[in-house]
């Protein structure tokens, strides 16, 4: 089972514009969608999708907590969240004609009680695999996302910025930076495919088993103790690009579940956010050509190490 850990989760509100924004208008629309979002509750909607068992845990309060709750209810997502006095975040996308703008609140604060707590939610679940994945919220270190790596014995996945993958301490299974975040995690400039891999291999080896690192519009690469895969990105129409990067982590956790080899991990994490690319918001779109590899991702190996 895949239990993943959403810290800082949120009601994500994509709103849509067919007209580039202007200081001083007030611009209204009919097009809107609210989600329950953060990184690890992406994940679970994903995994489950892709027949893959999952609960999603974290911090959940207030209205926004609530409606968190009843949406993963609706998917059928089971949930096992730790409930503090504070109220959950609301994140906004809003797209527009002349771009993609994201307005994200900091979060509640937690306490040390509230870890603690949510440490026993996630030994009490015994997950084969635990994902912690987005923003911490105020109050909540990163010697605790070491602490939830190290309470027991299942393999941890992060998804987390690149500050802050350079500064855990515990082992990990895999960790899924896109480019800025590989550059920020190595402090090494990230332009062109060679840098990207020189990057991923350099954080593999501080002790992550895995790095998967999401490119965009150029894919994604797999770095490994013993090879480097890449993949190119499927060819479709883009509608929004929230949710991509946890798309390709959910797609990998999730195939690597099923007991796939490495390269059908990461054409699966391809093919994943393929379909959730072209929907609005983090709705989960239709998965069944993703599990049966209806079609054709070419993975290849880009060296042996």
């Amino acid at each position: 089972m895949i239990l993943t850990v959403t810290p800082n989760p949120a009601v994500d509100h994509t709103i849509h514009f067919d007209e580039p924004l202007q200081t001083g208008v007030v611009h209204r629309t009919d097009d809107a969608v609210f989600t329950a979002g953060g990184k690890g509750i992406n994940v679970a909607k994903y995994v489950s999708a892709l027949d893959a068992d999952t609960t999603a845990t974290g911090f959940l309060g207030g209205h926004f907590g609530t409606f968190v709750r009843g949406r993963l209810d609706d998917d059928g997502v089971p949930s096992d969240f730790v409930t503090i006095d504070a109220n959950t975040r609301l994140n906004t996308t809003v797209l527009a004609e002349d771009g993609e703008y994201k307005l994200n609140h900091n979060g509640p604060q937690i306490c040390a009680a509230d870890v603690d707590e949510l440490v026993e939610t996630v030994q009490a679940n015994e997950p084969d695999t635990l994902l912690v994945g987005g923003s911490l919220p105020p109050g909540m270190s990163l010697s605790a996302v070491d602490r939830l790596a190290r309470a027991g014995d299942w393999r941890t996945a992060v998804d987390m910025g690149g500050e802050s993958l350079s500064n855990l301490e515990a082992d990990y299974f895999v960790c899924k930076p896109n480019r800025s975040e590989l550059a920020a995690a190595t402090g090494r400039a990230v332009e062109s495919d060679d840098d990207a891999i020189a990057a991923a291999e350099a954080l593999q080896n501080r002790g992550f088993e895995y790095v998967l690192a999401s490119l965009g519009a150029d894919g994604a690469l797999l770095v490994t103790d013993d090879e480097v895969l890449s993949a190119p990105a499927a060819d479709v129409e883009v509608v929004d690009t929230v949710g991509a990067g946890d798309a390709i982590l959910s797609g990998f956790l999730a195939a690597r579940e099923h007991g796939t080899s490495n390269a059908d991990a990461l054409r699966m994490g391809i093919l994943t956010a393929a379909r959730v690319v072209g929907v609005a918001g983090t709705r989960v779109p239709h998965l069944e050509d993703v599990l049966t590899n209806e079609t054709r991702i070419d993975v290849t190996t880009v060296r042996r190490r």
